[in-house]
């Protein structure tokens, strides 16, 4: 007999919704090789995550790893590298302990199975840049992991609602925080790069101005704006060093 289907179940429309949400991330300008690892993401939590988080903090900590360590000491580079590891271990270790809670509330209470999708899973070949990107991407890989047997426990009324909406809140912000962090950090290290750019302009550009006030020319009579401008801040014609502007963030915090 064949089976009868009386619901109507995602044929991958979700997963094509969660994608065109999300703006495209343009590594066209990173050149380093990466690591091609297929990963599946089967919660709503893991999907977005991914799709909102992942690429993003990868362009930013190659801003940090390798471009940035081109004209900032590499010691100040290694303090940022150090803190965003430091939130992954805290993360992770978080994630960790809250599935080993989990798993023990199914065995005491019985439950042999969990909690499954309807809807497609997310299968995709990650291109991991970095050790950064990757312990990032198993996190995401333990907070999908985590989702359904939350889902369990509250459908077998172990724990409240409440209780899963609390603890899904809260490691959703540690683990959008690890993101949040890497970004800022990376703006940091420009507005770093750029103070410097604008003092090595300012440097060549003295002896020249000596000699425009000498014959009482104006100050800048000689540049137009726009190309002062471009020469205050050169790195916004890379595309590689492009970052949105948001939070001050300077490295020295990293070491208070």
């Amino acid at each position: 007999m064949s089976e009868i289907q009386i619901v109507k179940v995602d044929q991958g429309a979700v997963n094509a919704r969660i994608l065109a949400k999300e703006a495209k991330a343009d590594f066209r300008r990173v050149e380093a090789a990466s690591l091609k690892m297929p990963t599946r993401f089967t919660s709503a939590e893991g999907k977005r995550f991914f799709a909102r988080l992942f690429n993003t903090l990868q362009l930013n900590t190659h801003f940090i790893s390798v471009i940035a360590r081109t004209r900032l000491d590499h010691e100040d580079v290694a303090k940022v590298e150090e803190a965003i590891r430091a939130q992954l271990d805290a993360v992770t270790e978080n994630l960790n302990k809250a599935i080993d809670g989990a798993e023990a509330l199914f065995k005491v209470h019985g439950i042999t199975s969990t909690a499954t999708y309807d809807t497609v899973p997310l299968d995709v070949d990650v291109h991991v840049l970095s050790s950064i990107g990757r312990r990032f991407l198993e996190v995401l890989g333990k907070l999908d992991q985590l989702m359904p047997l939350l889902q369990t426990l509250e459908i077998h009324e172990v724990i409240t609602t409440q209780t899963v909406d609390m603890q899904r809140a809260a490691l959703k912000r540690q683990v959008r925080d690890v993101a949040n962090g890497a970004r800022n950090f990376a703006m940091g290290l420009r507005r770093r790069m750029n103070a410097l750019d604008a003092h090595d302009v300012e440097g060549r550009s003295g002896p020249n101005r000596q000699e425009a006030e000498a014959v009482g020319a104006p100050d800048g009579a000689d540049e137009p704006g726009p190309e002062r401008d471009a020469a205050v801040d050169p790195t916004e014609a890379d595309a590689s060093a492009r970052l949105p502007e948001a939070l001050e963030s300077t490295v020295s915090a990293v070491g208070d």
